[in-house]
């Protein structure tokens, strides 16, 4: 039986977009972030298709055991490193990469006891700016010389931070964030990360020693107003369906739930086996492209949960059965995000599990 709704992933397109990254930050090591589920793409087939990365980047812990339980042995970091000190143990046992943002993760690394000859290995973070994880650059000396006097600690890996603003080429908090960066780690010979999506494709002067890829990844543009094509990104996902009726409907008659598009004429409605319940946007606006038979037509009427309805003025001869694309190859998230007044992130991570995921390379 052919799936109701279908998210065909590409690893092909993964990879390409991986080799973007190494293009627009030549020499720099990668950390590629497929936190939440790959990015609703598929934790365990995205760190797969990215064997080539340097490291993988996941929230948690639990993010990364599911990865060593399906046998994934890329070098691992946990963004938001250590959540409770019992969590230590696992993480040495599994040979997990740390990041280390706040003083009790220290403190819970001074009174750890090693059980086994591997020390960990630790990533600073520190805060210039965005106000979320991440010691104040005052602070910053001081966390390091703990860490380094921490027996069970390795050597320190790399120093980091995350820019907030990074998206918008115009937005001047970006350069005040790598400003305070650079004087905060002026003294310091230690390998730096600061460059995410956004910062790898506008801003080369954090990339660093080390950049760090999360939506790029997925063929998704991080800068306002471009879609992934516009920086030679392929999308990963595209999320299929089928129209499931195509019925006349006479002018003046309304269209779904609370009536709130009106037919200006006779005209042929299409309805679509998709909905919030699969993870299309609830708030999706009249006029949001759908793609009938490769070809654009607009979304009318409210999105409910197993369905939405298409005009079909543009496509008389279309039928039950006819394929639909409602973002990916050929017509891009970001336009999807826009008109139902979000991001492609959410998205992306929304598609739920009655959605028949494909893998192709």
């Amino acid at each position: 039986m052919s799936p109701r709704v279908e998210a065909l992933i590409s690893l092909s397109a993964l990879r390409h977009n991986l080799q973007c990254v190494r293009q627009a930050a030549p020499g720099c090591h990668v950390v590629a972030a497929i936190k939440a589920n790959g990015y609703g793409h598929g934790l365990v087939e995205v760190a797969s298709a990215l064997g080539d990365a340097d490291y993988l980047g996941v929230a948690c812990l639990d993010e990364a055991l599911h990865l060593r339980n399906a046998g994934i042995r890329s070098p691992i970091l946990l963004l938001e490193g250590v959540l409770a000190a019992q969590e230590l143990v696992q993480i040495q046992e599994h040979d997990l990469a740390i990041v280390v943002h706040q003083q009790n993760q220290i403190d819970w690394l001074k009174t750890f006891v090693a059980k086994q000859n591997r020390p960990f290995e630790v990533w600073l973070k520190i805060d210039t700016g965005m106000h979320r994880l991440g010691f104040d650059p005052a602070l910053a000396a001081h966390a390091h010389a703990q860490l380094c006097a921490i027996p069970a600690v390795a050597a320190l890996k790399v120093v980091m931070s995350h820019l907030a603003n990074a998206d918008d080429r115009t937005d001047g908090k970006t350069d005040q964030q790598i400003r305070c960066f650079q004087q905060t780690l002026s003294e310091w010979d230690l390998p730096r990360s600061l460059a995410n999506s956004a910062a790898i494709l506008a801003w080369p002067e954090a990339h660093g020693q080390w950049v760090r890829p999360g939506i790029m990844l997925y063929g998704v543009s991080p800068l306002q107003g471009q879609v992934g094509l516009d920086h030679d990104l392929r999308p990963v996902m595209t999320l299929s369906s089928r129209l499931i009726a195509a019925k006349q409907v006479a002018a003046g008659e309304t269209v779904g739930y609370g009536g709130t598009w009106c037919c200006p004429e006779d005209m042929l409605v299409g309805v679509v086996a998709v909905g919030y319940g699969d993870g299309y946007p609830r708030h999706a606006s009249n006029g949001t492209p759908v793609l009938v038979n490769g070809r654009r037509v607009p979304l009318i009427g409210r999105v409910s949960m197993d369905m939405i309805t298409v005009d079909l003025r543009s496509q008389p001869l279309a039928a039950a059965g006819d394929s639909v694309v409602l973002w990916g190859e050929g017509l891009p998230v970001e336009e999807i995000a826009q008109a139902a007044g979000t991001i492609a992130y959410e998205l992306l991570c929304g598609v739920s599990k009655r959605v028949e995921f494909q893998y192709r390379d």
